[in-house]
C-alpha cells in the first residue's frame, strides 16, 4: 500500500476514533438529561446507519480525480451533452473500446444512494458523494453515438456539459492463441470467462491449489490440515474442469499446485521451497496427476520459485501463446497476483517463445473493494486510479446476456464461491437494500457474482513486441 493510502487509512482511523469519542459523550449527556432508556435505541440506530451508509472501504476521497494516461497517439475527440444526448464534434474515429471522460458531482441524494450514469441501455455506478473526473465505458455504444441517439443522464449526480471521448482500436484477441494465467482457481473465470469461451485456441494455467482458509471443511470433522488438503484438491479440480463449461477441454488446462500466499516468499528466495501454510504439504505433485504434460517441477515436486518459472517457461514453449492474460501488477494488489505476473515475465525472458501481447486484469483493488460498483449486468466503468498508472491501451469486449448467465453459472461451480453469507454480512445487505437501494443478483450470494458478471470485461493492453 502506498504512503498516500497509509496516510488516508490513518486519517480514517483517527476520524473514526474522534467520532466514537464524541458519540459516546453525546450518549452520556442524552442519558443524563433525557433518560437512559433512549441510549440503547440510539446505539441501534447508529449501528444501522453505519451499516447502510458508512461500511464501504474507500481508501481515497470521493472528491479525488481519477488519473488515467493513455498511450501517445490515442484517438480522442470532444463531446457535448445536449439535452441528455451525447453529441460528437466530428466523425467517430475507428476503434471498438470507447471511454468517456467526464466530471461528476453528487447531489444531496447522491450522498445516501449510489449515484450512477444511465447511458443508453446501460448504467455505471460511482462512489456516494462523488465529485471529480471519472471514466465511463461506452464500448458497444458506437452505433448510437454515430447516430446521435445515445442518451446519458446522471442519477443522484450532475454531469459536466462537455467531455472527452477516448477511442482505442484493438484486434480481436480471442482469434489469437491465448494463455490465461490464474493465480488461483476462479481467477480465470472472474476476469476472462467471456474471452476464453470465445477463443479458438486457449490454454489456462492455474498456479496455486487455493488450499488456505478451509474452516468450512472442518465442519466435516476434519482437522485444519486435512480440511486444507481437501479444499486444495477441490479447487485444483475446479481449475481443470470448470473451463469445459466455457468450451476449454481439460487437456488445455494445467494446475501447477503451488501454495496460497507463498508466491512472494518464493520470489524472495528462489531456491528455497515453501510448503503450504495450512495443509502440511510441500510437494506440488499431489494435484498434478491430471495435467496433460510433464513439467520441470514434476522431477522433485519442490515448491520453489525456480521451479515455478521453469514450469511457466515450458508452458510458453509448449502452447506458444500470442496473447497472455495475467493480473495487472500495479493495479491488482493481491500478493499472489503480483507475484504471478512477475513469474510470467521472468519466464518470457527465458523462453524461446515470445508472446506479443499481455492483457492485464484486476480482480482486486487497493482502493475500493466494491469495484465494479453497481448491480450485476451493468457496464464496467474504469476503476479508481488516484495515483498514475502506466499509460496502457484498453480493450473491453462485450458479453451477451446469454454469456453473462454462463459466466455466472461457471462461478457457481467454484467451491470457493459457494455457500451463503455470514449472518452479519447478510444483515448488512438487507439494511443496504432497504435504506440505500442496493441490489444483489439471484445467481449467487458471493460478492463476485455482482462484481464479475457484467456487460463488459476489461483488460489493459501491453505490447511486448515494442
Amino acid at each position: 500500500m502506498s504512503a498516500r493510502k497509509q496516510q488516508l487509512l490513518k486519517a480514517h482511523r483517527r476520524s473514526k476514533r474522534l467520532f466514537l469519542i464524541g458519540f459516546l459523550v453525546a450518549l452520556l449527556l442524552i442519558g443524563f438529561l433525557v433518560g437512559w432508556w433512549l441510549v440503547p435505541l440510539l446505539l441501534v440506530l447508529a449501528w444501522v446507519a453505519h451499516e447502510a451508509w458508512f461500511a464501504d472501504h474507500l481508501f481515497y476521497r470521493p472528491s479525488d480525480d481519477y488519473r488515467y494516461d493513455f498511450p501517445v497517439g490515442t484517438a480522442r475527440q470532444a463531446v457535448n451533452l445536449d439535452g441528455g444526448v451525447v453529441r460528437l464534434n466530428g466523425p467517430l474515429a475507428a476503434g471498438e473500446t470507447l471511454i468517456l471522460e467526464l466530471e461528476l458531482k453528487a447531489g444531496w441524494l447522491g450522498r445516501w444512494l449510489d449515484p450512477y450514469i444511465a447511458v443508453g441501455d446501460d448504467r455505471q455506478d460511482f462512489e456516494r458523494g462523488v465529485k471529480g473526473r471519472r471514466f465511463i465505458n461506452l464500448s458497444g455504444q458506437a452505433e448510437a453515438l454515430e447516430q446521435g441517439t445515445l442518451n446519458l443522464r446522471g442519477r443522484y449526480c450532475a454531469v459536466s456539459a462537455v467531455g472527452t471521448l477516448w477511442i482505442m482500436a484493438n484486434r480481436d484477441y480471442s482469434r489469437q492463441r491465448v494463455m490465461v494465467i490464474a493465480p488461483h482457481a476462479d481467477d480465470a473465470e472472474l476476469a476472462a470467462f467471456g474471452l476464453y469461451s470465445r477463443s479458438e485456441d486457449v490454454s489456462i494455467v492455474t498456479l496455486t491449489q487455493g488450499e488456505i482458509e478451509a474452516e468450512d471443511f472442518q465442519r466435516l470433522g476434519l482437522d485444519q490440515a486435512a480440511a486444507a488438503r481437501l479444499k486444495g484438491r477441490l479447487r485444483s479440480w475446479d481449475s481443470l474442469t470448470i473451463p469445459l463449461w466455457g468450451g476449454v477441454p481439460a487437456e488445455r488446462c494445467v494446475q501447477l499446485g503451488y501454495y496460497c500466499l507463498q508466491l512472494p516468499s518464493m520470489a524472495a528466495e528462489p531456491a528455497t521451497p515453501f510448503g503450504s501454510r495450512e495443509s502440511q504439504e510441500s510437494d506440488v505433485r499431489s494435484v498434478r496427476r491430471h495435467n496433460p504434460l510433464t513439467l520441470p517441477a514434476d522431477v522433485d515436486g519442490q515448491p520453489t520459485w525456480q521451479n515455478l518459472v521453469g514450469d511457466l517457461t515450458a508452458l510458453l514453449e509448449h502452447y506458444r501463446p500470442e496473447v497472455v492474460v495475467t493480473p495487472h501488477p500495479e493495479l491488482d494488489p493481491h500478493s499472489d497476483h503480483v507475484a504471478s505476473t512477475q513469474a510470467l515475465l521472468e519466464a518470457v525472458g527465458l523462453s524461446s517463445w515470445k508472446p506479443t501481447t499481455l492483457l492485464l486484469y484486476a480482480n482486486h483493488l487497493h482502493d475500493n473493494d466494491r469495484w465494479p460498483m453497481g448491480p450485476a449486468g451493468a457496464g464496467i466503468a474504469l476503476p479508481p486510479a488516484i495515483e498514475a498508472l502506466p499509460a496502457d491501451r484498453l480493450w473491453s469486449p462485450l458479453l451477451s446476456a446469454d454469456l453473462q448467465l454462463d459466466k455466472a453459472m461457471a462461478l457457481a461451480m467454484e467451491h470457493d464461491l459457494q455457500g451463503g453469507q455470514a449472518f452479519k454480512r447478510q444483515l448488512r445487505r438487507w439494511i443496504q437494500q432497504g435504506l440505500a437501494g442496493r441490489r444483489w443478483p439471484v445467481t449467487g450470494s458471493n460478492e463476485f457474482f455482482r462484481k464479475a458478471v457484467r456487460r463488459h470485461e476489461l483488460f489493459w493492453v501491453r505490447d511486448l513486441s515494442d
